[in-house]
């Protein structure tokens, strides 16, 4: 192709990050777990048959790159469609195209950018396609596709699983970038500083060094000094996989843990201010809700999984205001790590013990030959008993002591829990004859 044809310089003028887009296999860096020797999509590719996906991952670890080279590797039509910008439309005129396609023996590879992103309507619409045959459905999302893609059309695609650049991978993207621009190279502690502020996005790695060089033209050497003050505000202050960050992490969980508001919300606004996801710092709220109060507040749960929601809906800055006052809350809310500690005791001693069977009384009888053979024989409904419970009934398999796993604090609604708790295991003593 001429170099001043309109192809070429539209190619030129592209992001080095797309001039940079793999065109081989081969030439893919990283998630090694699905391109490795023997690795699933590494078979998928060499088989000769493609199959319908989802692939699901962070920004930038090379979902669309897969997609592409997918289609190129079986030799068929790539169509591509946004979840945000198309609809209903854009799937009629793909079924079209790939109609057309396979008349010319040719097949058709469908891509779906940010899938999750469709209603259930429009996801519904490839189902009778995928089934057929017709193409083959590759949909990429940022979301878990538990939660956001359609269970009919999940049922259909096999789910593989993207992981975040590691950080040899990131240099190796960033040595390639280097040299496809011919630009300045980066003091080890400038690189590791830019790959941490990329976050395992390739994406923004490349196109952040490619506005670097623009800015530091005729440099021979980029330090730690002068990326900070060419990036200014874009960059983190976080070292993502460094000590800072997870003492800082610490820090916050470690004051809500211990009742500090004040000091809770500083490591909050810590962390916002110095870049990291909110999303994961609502992650860890919830775990804060679950780990050190529980039951002794229950609403605390409920107030981190609302705030998780605001926040996807209202975003940076108007949803960080919710994740404070979440903070604030679990912090003033009374602890208990009962839960969590009778979690840990049940794991250790299922671990340690044997598989005991569910006892007779205890286990479903939907047929007449599991009723003859002794199956809920014996069972008290405890709805039919005095108070609603069954007193003397065991639940625990044959031959296992009774446990008391779970040993509630006195300190918020675990208080009413524990006086409730133990009327039930007095009860529970009286183990008589199972009416």
């Amino acid at each position: 192709m001429p170099r001043d044809s309109a192809a070429a310089k539209a190619a030129l003028a592209a992001p080095l990050a797309e001039r940079l887009r793999p065109k081989a296999l081969d030439e893919v860096v990283g998630q090694d777990h699905l391109l490795g020797a023997g690795q699933p999509l590494r078979v998928a590719f060499e088989s000769g048959q493609p199959h319908s996906m989802i692939l699901w991952g962070p920004p930038g670890v090379g979902k669309t790159t897969l997609a592409r080279l997918m289609a190129q590797a079986f030799e068929a039509q790539f169509l591509s469609i946004s979840a945000v910008l198309g609809g209903v439309k854009d799937i009629r005129e793909a079924v079209d195209k790939a109609v057309l396609a396979q008349r010319n023996g040719l097949r058709t590879i469908v891509f779906v950018d940010e899938v999750h992103r469709f209603n259930k309507a429009q996801q519904d619409a490839f189902l009778p396609h995928v089934e057929s045959g017709l193409f083959t459905f590759i949909g990429a999302t940022t979301e878990n596709p538990s939660f956001e893609v359609n269970a009919a059309l999940l049922s259909r695609a096999t789910v593989h699983v993207l992981r975040s650049m590691d950080d040899e991978a990131m240099a190796q993207l960033l040595a390639r970038g280097q040299e496809a621009l011919q630009g300045a190279a980066l003091t080890p502690e400038a690189a590791t500083r830019l790959i941490a502020y990329a976050d395992g996005d390739a994406r923004r790695l490349l196109n952040t060094y490619e506005t670097l060089t623009g800015m530091l033209k005729g440099r021979a050497l980029i330090d730690e000094a002068a990326l900070e003050k060419s990036l200014g505000e874009q960059l983190r202050r976080y070292d993502k996989g460094g000590d800072q960050f997870y003492d800082t992490i610490s820090a916050l969980h470690k004051s809500v843990r211990g009742s500090d508001p004040d000091a809770a919300l500083y490591w909050f606004v810590r962390m916002v201010d110095g870049g990291v996801d909110p999303r994961y710092i609502t992650r860890r709220l919830i775990r804060m809700a679950s780990e050190d109060i529980g039951l002794a507040d229950p609403r605390a749960l409920r107030m981190a999984l609302d705030a998780a929601d605001t926040y996807e809906r209202l975003g940076t800055p108007e949803g960080e205001l919710t994740l404070a006052q979440c903070v604030i809350y679990l912090a003033m809310a009374p602890k208990s790590n009962a839960a969590y500690n009778a979690y840990k005791a049940v794991r250790a001693w299922v671990k340690q013990d044997t598989t005991r069977p569910v006892p007779l009384h205890l286990r479903n009888a939907p047929t007449k030959l599991m009723k003859d053979l002794g199956f809920s024989k014996g069972y008290r409904y405890a709805h039919d008993e005095p108070d609603a419970v069954a007193a003397g009934e065991n639940y625990f398999p044959d031959g296992m002591a009774p446990q008391a796993f779970y040993q509630p604090v006195s300190r918020g609604l675990e208080i009413k829990i524990g006086e409730r708790l133990m009327q039930l295991r007095e009860l529970a003593g009286k183990r008589g004859t199972k009416g």
